[in-house]
């Protein structure tokens, strides 16, 4: 989930001229996209891996929420609130007033919301070739979009 959003950031680079609604402009073992390095991208797989592997039972409920809903929310509202704080320091950069610290919600919704329904959602499939064909939809929609806009010279 990561790479689409990865992908449309680059684009709004490309097709705006200006800058991409986030950066990762220090410094970095690897620079893969404009807003992805190498750390960012340990990250992600990382941070799937984790916050799945920690979930409880499916049926059990967080202050009455169903515990998938329950951290979708907090997980997504922890790492924009990382997000801040690499922000301050100059490790992420935004440019757009739709996507900054005025704008918590769409980071939210757009940029982490999904990425962890996502996972809880694979993670919940009753067997491993639903996760498999899940999981390699989206890793070839994100394949083949990364060939045809870098082959037309836009990532």
């Amino acid at each position: 989930m990561d790479w689409f959003n990865e992908t449309w950031n680059s684009l709004v680079f490309h097709f705006t001229g200006y800058a991409p609604a986030w950066a990762a402009p220090g410094e970095t073992a690897y620079l893969i996209l404009i807003g992805l390095n190498i750390e960012i991208c340990f990250m992600f797989a990382i941070l799937g891996v984790v916050t799945t592997v920690m979930l409880p039972p499916k049926e059990t409920k967080v202050l009455g929420i169903p515990n998938r809903w329950f951290f979708a929310i907090f997980f997504s509202a922890l790492a924009v609130f990382i997000e801040y704080l690499l922000n301050t320091v100059g490790a992420l950069t935004w440019d757009y007033s739709w996507w900054n610290r005025s704008a918590p919600w769409l980071i939210f919704l757009v940029g982490y919301f999904p990425f962890f329904v996502v996972a809880y959602w694979v993670h919940d499939m009753k067997s491993v070739k639903q996760q498999a064909t899940v999981v390699g939809a989206l890793l070839s929609f994100n394949a083949l979009s990364l060939i045809a806009f870098g082959m037309l010279g836009w990532v």
